[in-house]
Order: C-alpha cells, then structure tokens, then sequence
C-alpha cells in the first residue's frame, strides 16, 4: 500500500511508511505472507479510512453522552473501520442498529410489539414472551413491525431496510466482493443515528402507547372512551389495522387479565370501522386455523371480537358454510312453526348476519340459501313477518346478477308457485321482480323478466306455460 520509489537503472525500493495506519497494514501483511496467506484486497485504502476518521466527529456529536456509553458496537464499528475492514465495520454498525431498535421496542410495549411482529403466525407468537426473545424475530420482521408501529417513519424504514440489503451483501456477514467507501459508512451512520437513535415516537405512536396502557391498568371510564373513539377517527389506515392487530393479540392472550378484555370489548366496535376489509378478513382466517388447530380458548376469543361487530360475514368460506347451514336450519325450523312471525326475525337476522352486506355466501350453500330468503320473503300464505322481511329484502338487494338468475326462476319450484297463488304471495313477487330485474345481466335471464312481466295469468301457473318453461329451462343465451 505505500508508494514505490524509483529511479532510471536502480532497483524499486519502498518508501518509508507515513503513518502509523501504513506501518500497521504492512506488519500484517508482512504476516501473513510469511504464512502463505492472501494479501490482496485485504484493506481499504488508507485514504477511505481517513475520510471516516474525518467525518466521524460531526456524526458523534448527535448522541448525547449517556448513548454513547452504551454503544459498544460503534466503538467496534470504528476500530474495524480504522484498520481498514470495512466488511466487519458495517456488520458492527448494523448491530448497533438492532440493538437500539430492541431497546425502543422494549421501552413501548413488548407484548403489543410481539403481536404485531408474528402476525397471523401463531406458532412463532408462542415464543416470544420477554425481551430475550426479541433475538428470535430476523432483521426484517423486526423493522416491519417497528415501522407499523411508528417506532420507524416511512422513510426511516426505507433508508435503515437499503442499510440491511448492504449488511447481507457487501459486510462481512457473507462473503463478497462489494467496495465500501468511508463516506458510506458514516452516512450510514448517521441514518441510524437520526432514524433510530434520536428520533422519538410520532403523536400517534405516543398516543398508542398511553393507549395501551390504560388497557392493562384499570376499565375505562366514559370520558377515556370517548377520548380513544376520537384518537381512531384520525388513524392513518394502516395505524389502523395495526392497532386492531394489537387489540386482537390482546383479547385473545390466555394469559389476558378481565380488566384488559372488559377494555377491549369496550373499544373494539369503536375501531372496528376504521379497520381495511383486508385485515377483517385475516381474523377470520386466523378463527379458522385455530379451529382446525384446535387452539379452542384462541378460536373462542376470536370468535367474540368477530361477533361483537357483526362481522361473520368475514370468517372462512368453510366455516361460514356449516353456519350458515345451521342457520338456515334454525330459520326453517322457525318459519315452519307456531307464532313463526314472533319467532323468524332473530334467525333471519343471524342468516343475513352470515351473509354479510356484500350477499358472500359460500359456494356450497349458496342455491339453498337464495330459495330459502326468497320463498319466506313471499310469506307463508297468510301473510309475511314484517321483522323478518327487512332482513329479506336486505339479503336479495345484495343479490348477485347469477344469484338474481336463480332467484327469477324459483316460480318452477312447486313449494314457490303454491305461494304466488295468495294474494301475500303475489304482492311481495312483484316486490321481488322490481329487486332483482336491474340485477340481470345475462340476455338469456333479462328475455325471461319480460316474459314473466308479460304473464297475464295466475301466477301460479306461470311453470305451466311452455314458452316462458322453455326460457327458464334454456341452458344457453
């Protein structure tokens, strides 16, 4: 590494070392070539590592002095960079980074940090319980969580995730071929000190954390209440989500206390609006794997946060298929029986409940269900539970074109055409045909509407006629 010196006719001799950087790089070299090791591209240049030792100062002097104590990696970072390993510096300077992301999440709230973390991963979530355990999360989980949190902004996470990309690829973590320069190493410094080290927690995260815990220290009063409805109406949607996250890790801990579960069924419908149909949807998934893991205290709680905001429209299309078919049950059983109008409303409200405000019914009840809302829509001769009939109405307006399909043509079910010959019967067809007519988008469906609307017979001899038999019967537009 240092300079030749040569003259015309003389024989190349090294000049003196210059410093006390160069007289160390040549005695290791020296070394190692006695030993028969490599020396090639063992050192950065000198030059790269004046330029750190340089510009080190001004970074440093950001952290106060009671940060500086404590960051043993840094001193690492900067004896493996003054002796010209750069590779190992900034694998020391990534682990300062990690060390003081675990240190700020476990100053916030590690349980609600864990929850996050896992996710829906039920198995990983068992393992972590103390701060230990932070260890077990990889880098990458670690800022993900950190940055849905807010421990990270947007930026923060980008800038510290390219840090990591180069920790994998250019450090001595792995082995390469990467170039790294003093000035990246102290810009990188310095991200992590700005990003991570200095930057304290935005108002929601502050608010998140306070938030939190109120949860675990006593019920909450009316004016806490109203005061978290007011801090969810101006989440981001992602805060959001991520808080819900956390409510649900929570309330579905077997080692949750009753003040923290009576404060989250306080504050679940509260958020619940805010929350993406997306996650909604991934808590009726994680419902559904604790069923089939027989993880029964997890399903359970799962199972009340999902029913205290009507949301059963959002567990598993398997799982939804059994309700909905016990529903239905309930529903038959009601609507056959004695006083059926005093009794139909409730399970017609869990069916629609079932189903949703978007009609998603699975695909393996899906004809019963469609027959059922229309056939006791259309009453039971001698009239129509007014109760159970907003239900109805509600279920058939969220009708899809091909459920609307389906529904045109129940007239050909003699348990259907017996009720179109009751004057109940066919006032609330034609409230049917109004519903479903605009839902129709087939030509083969819209030709049979009109013929229907055409029929000027009894309705319940509309099966019976063979041009509008053969229209509903046809099985090609």
């Amino acid at each position: 590494m240092s300079e030749i010196d040569q003259s015309p006719g003389t024989t190349p001799v090294a000049a003196p070392p210059s410093t006390d950087l160069e007289r160390f790089e040549e005695s290791v070299h020296s070394m190692l070539a006695q030993a028969g090791l490599p020396v090639e591209r063992l050192f950065v240049p000198v030059g790269e590592r004046r330029m750190l030792v340089t510009t080190l100062p001004g970074v440093l002097e950001r952290l106060d002095t009671t940060v500086l104590s404590r960051s043993h990696y840094i001193s690492k970072m900067i004896a493996a960079a003054t002796v010209g390993l750069f590779d190992a510096a900034l694998n020391y300077l990534w682990d300062e980074l990690v060390s003081e992301l675990r240190r700020r999440v476990a100053g916030f709230d590690l349980k609600y940090f864990f929850d996050i973390a896992a996710g829906a991963n039920a198995d990983l979530r068992k393992g972590l319980k103390s701060e230990e355990d932070l260890t077990k999360l990889d880098d990458a989980r670690i800022l993900s969580a950190a940055l849905a949190i807010g421990l990270l902004t947007d930026t923060g996470y980008q800038r510290l995730d390219h840090i990591r990309f180069m920790r994998n690829h250019a450090s001595a973590a792995h082995p390469n071929q990467v170039t790294l320069t003093g000035l990246d190493l102290a810009n990188w410094l310095q991200i992590c000190i700005t990003e991570v080290i200095n930057t304290p927690p935005d108002t929601v995260t502050a608010n998140t954390g306070r938030l939190l815990a109120n949860i675990k220290a006593a019920v909450l009063d009316k004016a806490a209440v109203d005061a978290a409805a007011a801090f969810f109406d101006q989440l981001p949607h992602d805060r959001a989500a991520t808080l819900a996250n956390g409510l649900f890790g929570l309330y579905t801990d077997p080692g949750r206390t009753v003040t923290v579960a009576d404060n989250v069924r306080i504050l679940w419908p509260q958020l619940w609006p805010f929350v993406s149909e997306e996650t909604r949807s991934g808590y009726g998934l994680r419902h559904a794997r604790a069923l089939a893991s027989a993880e029964t205290q997890f399903a359970t709680a799962a199972r009340e946060l999902i029913e205290l905001v009507g949301g059963s429209s959002y567990l598993t299309p398997e799982v939804r298929a059994v309700e909905m078919a016990d529903a239905l049950d309930v529903l038959d059983t009601a609507h056959a029986g004695f006083n059926n109008f005093y009794n139909e409303p409730a399970p017609a409200r869990r069916v629609a409940e079932l189903a949703g405000d978007q009609g998603d019914v699975p695909e393996a009840v899906r004809p019963r269900y469609v027959r059922t809302v229309i056939e006791y829509f259309l009453g039971n001769g001698f009239g129509v539970s007014s109760a159970a009939a907003t239900h109805y109405e509600k279920m058939i307006k969220a009708f899809a074109p091909g459920d609307a399909g389906i529904a045109l043509r129940l007239f050909m079910d003699p348990r259907i055409s017996s009720l179109l010959s009751s004057t109940v019967g066919r006032h609330q067809w034609v409230e049917v045909m109004d519903i479903l007519e605009p839902k129709l988008t087939s030509t083969r469906d819209r030709n049979l509407m009109k013929a229907v609307r055409a029929f000027t017979g009894p309705l319940e001899q509309m099966r019976l006629d063979t041009g509008i038999k053969k229209l509903a019967t046809a099985t090609t537009p």
